[in-house]
């Protein structure tokens, strides 16, 4: 994959439909082998390719940096937490899990509320789906829930009184990310797995035709 020819739309959308459940890189890999980009072209390819492949350590990263920001502020971390899973819900395989586990959960004890929660049927026309389904968790669109953890997280936010902190934290791992993509080399690793997603992707769409 060219990642010089993917544009920042192509990369968010690609980060929103992948799988996000996969464990992090190893430490080891993640911290293996820094360059300084040849020029613009080359810094844009590596970034946007690093950015997709070591998307779960970098997410873990900016968790642990907050999660440092907010020792002394319990509540604060909570509200982080709420954010952060307002975030997640914006990503498809994660609001498929989440929805499908709360479900499992809630059929042990209830099998008719679980029956509830589950996502409407797309229509069908001539055996086929009419148009991509959307997205439900727990059997309501993925928008109520993202906007009920936000309201939260932001509720939590003013009474703790640690948004200047939430900004200082997520600055600093925003920029920590930028200087790890900017900088580390992409290996044959990554350049394999990103055919791999490419093809994934090429085949899903073959598949809806």
């Amino acid at each position: 994959m060219d990642w010089g020819n993917v544009t920042t739309e192509d990369l968010i959308e690609a980060l929103r439909e992948v799988d996000w459940s996969s464990p992090p890189r190893p430490v080891s890999e993640f911290f293996a082998r820094f360059t300084v980009p040849r020029s613009y072209a080359k810094w844009n390819s590596r970034l946007k390719c690093n950015l997709y492949y070591y998307r779960t350590n970098y997410f873990i990263m900016i968790v642990f940096i907050l999660g440092l920001g907010f020792l002394r502020r319990p509540l604060a971390i909570v509200a982080a937490l709420m954010t952060a899973l307002s975030i997640a819900f914006l990503n498809d395989s994660f609001a498929g899990t989440f929805s499908e586990k709360v479900t499992r959960t809630a059929r042990k004890f209830s099998p008719h509320l679980a029956a509830k929660m589950r996502p409407p049927l797309a229509p069908v026309i001539r055996g086929r789906p009419s148009a991509k389904r959307a997205i439900h968790v727990c059997g309501q669109p993925r928008w109520v829930f993202g906007l009920l953890s936000s309201a939260v997280g932001f509720i939590l936010w003013f009474v703790s009184c640690g948004l200047l902190t939430l900004l200082w934290a997520l600055a600093i791992g925003l920029l920590a990310t930028l200087i790890h993509a900017s900088f580390r080399t992409p290996n044959l690793k990554a350049r394999l797995n990103t055919f791999r997603e490419e093809f994934r992707s090429v085949w899903r769409n073959y598949s809806e035709l």
